[in-house]
């Protein structure tokens, strides 16, 4: 049915490799994906003059609102839903875990090594509330494979979360807390503290629960009471099975089988250069059973360095969690 193997997708080590394997998958999905195969017959694409990267019509992100997006006859081993806090969830048709799975694992390790001997919080409580959250999914596993005695979820016990970041901290304990921003900002008033030994992570997404900040805002606040040099971030949704993450700065690096173009605002088939600002379009290669060329509702650049940063999002579009930026 398809000309490649899901191993070659975590193998990939150029940008010639890369793209080789998503023409391949652009070809499979063009063929076997019901919705992008149509989306693609009303633009009048013709798939066989598909020959590079920016040849690739990505599918506008709303699709997974309305739409069943996935192979034909690939089987729902599960489906993540968005959390969003207004207007029309989006759905993931999830055909393998085990993708997803591979992602998420290779992607945070390559970034923050092995996940033994580190702690992992996480303070996701809206999350927590949706079963079907693909952060909840992915930080449960995270917390299972780093195999802490002292990792675990925090609801609303922000007392007993300080309580244990500090005594980590006394221990010397390295420790990552993974939060929604609104919630590390009620810690950060209630229980200011020194984290030296601490990675503080945000996912981003005030929920309406607070007025938004710009992520510089954010940070500087969290940095200071936490006395921290830097903020890292992670940059994933509901309908990706890959994360970037920043350490620093809000920008942002994305793993081998996933890339960022930036298309122009006023037309959407015209990328833009390194600095120049404009639509996210995501190209995830986990995605191989979904779709793996998407057009979001975020706008950023990509650095000279290949990093890139969120800006902001289109007007009207839902506020979503994972990684919301309002710019001013």
């Amino acid at each position: 049915m398809h000309n490649f193997s899901t191993n070659d997708i975590f193998a990939i080590r150029s940008f010639d490799e890369f793209e080789k394997l998503s023409i391949k998958i652009f070809n499979y999905q063009a063929k076997y994906n019901k919705v992008y195969k149509e989306y693609l017959f009303h633009l009048g694409i013709n798939t066989s003059s598909i020959n590079t990267l920016a040849d690739i019509p990505f599918l506008p992100i709303e699709f997974f609102k309305t739409h069943k997006v996935i192979v034909d006859s690939k089987k729902t081993e599960k489906v993540f839903y968005s959390s969003g806090t207004t207007g029309q969830k989006s759905n993931h048709f999830i055909h393998d875990l085990t993708l997803y799975e591979k992602s998420f694992y290779a992607a945070f390790e390559n970034q923050y090594g092995d996940l033994k001997d580190t702690c992992i919080l996480a303070l996701l409580p809206n999350y927590l509330e949706n079963e079907s959250s693909s952060l909840v999914y992915m930080v449960d596993h995270l917390i299972q494979k780093s195999n802490h005695r002292e990792s675990g979820f925090y609801l609303n016990n922000l007392k007993d979360l300080a309580g244990k970041l500090q005594d980590l901290q006394k221990l010397k304990t390295k420790c990552i807390l993974i939060g929604v921003s609104y919630a590390l900002i009620d810690l950060a008033e209630k229980f200011p503290m020194q984290l030296s030994n601490t990675i503080i992570m945000e996912t981003g997404g005030m929920k309406g629960k607070r007025k938004e900040l710009t992520k510089l805002e954010l940070h500087k606040f969290l940095s200071s009471k936490f006395g921290l040099k830097s903020i890292h971030s992670e940059y994933g949704m509901t309908e990706l099975l890959s994360q970037a993450y920043s350490k620093e700065k809000g920008r942002f690096f994305s793993p081998s089988w996933m890339k960022i173009l930036i298309r122009d605002t006023y037309d959407p088939f015209t990328y833009l250069e390194k600095g120049k600002s404009g639509g996210i379009n995501i190209i995830d290669l986990a995605n191989v059973y979904s779709c793996s060329f998407i057009e979001s509702k975020d706008l950023g650049k990509i650095n000279p360095d290949g990093s890139f940063e969120i800006l902001g999002r289109f007007d009207h579009s839902d506020i979503r969690g994972c990684n919301l930026l309002i710019a001013e």
